[in-house]
């Protein structure tokens, strides 16, 4: 882990370059420009408004836009770093051809460049929390902690999936079917609280319930979403009992993964 601060450290100008060209790229043809940033959440929130319309979805005192807005911020995010971090590799193979430096700051430089993005639709959840009254609190402050975590799911998926990337291109097409389904397991539509009734209170699942419960807490975005709601809209601390499945299934996997993707980096320059 030292080692890899310290490269981190040492490449760190190479890291902002990328970071920089990728937002460049990206944008620059566009007539809107960042703003696109800002469209995706948006229209989603819009449509996920519209579907609760007629399905009925329970939120308590918290209104349905703002909840899903601050669900939409993290997911959004995880979900396009991941997709970029994947692509990384390959979209960056004449560099790679040509110098030697640490293969994990692709992936860890598409990640940086979300963050841009994410900071942001900051301002939009801003706009709608002065529309609906609602004040942050000094919980607020578990904030960069959740992003930050967000990073780390991210990579533990990115550094493999990247590696792979390179070997069987299948992933780049596979990958957005994944990340819709994954994203319907999670608490972006619908709140954890209306999980929680059907499967703690109402116990829908019957004996099942608790385990299916702590199951669905393995997915790390479920805890993420809700403490980022919770923290943001609710004046409440995260719910550790939420966080801890998915940190620990994290914990696991993040090492492997950056070892499946060191293994792999050796012959990246020759198949790519």
């Amino acid at each position: 882990m030292i080692r890899v601060a310290q490269d981190l450290v040492k490449y760190r100008e190479l890291m902002f370059t990328l970071s920089w060209k990728n937002i460049v790229v990206r944008y620059k043809q566009a007539y809107l420009g960042l703003a696109w940033t800002m469209l995706k959440p948006l229209m989603l929130m819009l449509i996920f408004t519209l579907v609760r319309s007629f399905v009925g979805i329970e939120t308590g005192d918290i209104p349905y836009p703002i909840l899903t807005f601050a669900a939409l911020m993290p997911w959004v995010f995880f979900q396009e770093a991941t997709s970029e971090s994947i692509n990384s590799v390959v979209s960056n193979a004449m560099l790679i051809r040509k110098i030697y430096f640490p293969r994990e700051i692709l992936p860890l430089t598409a990640v940086i460049t979300k963050l841009v993005e994410l900071g942001i639709n900051f301002f939009i959840l801003a706009g709608l929390m002065i529309y609906y009254q609602m004040v942050p609190t000094v919980y607020a402050l578990w904030v960069p902690f959740i992003i930050f975590y967000t990073v780390i799911v991210s990579l533990c998926i990115s550094l493999t999936g990247a590696a792979m990337n390179v070997y069987y291109r299948d992933i780049t097409s596979a990958l957005p079917v994944l990340l819709s389904l994954l994203m319907y397991a999670s608490p972006v539509i619908y709140p954890l609280s209306l999980v929680k009734k059907t499967l703690l209170v109402n116990h829908a699942a019957g004996e099942w319930s608790n385990i299916l419960y702590t199951v669905y807490t393995l997915n790390p975005l479920a805890g993420i979403i809700d403490a980022f709601q919770r923290t943001l809209l609710q004046g409440k601390p995260p719910d550790f009992a939420v966080l801890w499945p998915g940190m620990l299934l994290m914990g696991i996997i993040l090492p492997i993964s950056y070892l499946i993707f060191k293994r792999a980096e050796a012959y990246f320059a020759d198949v790519i």
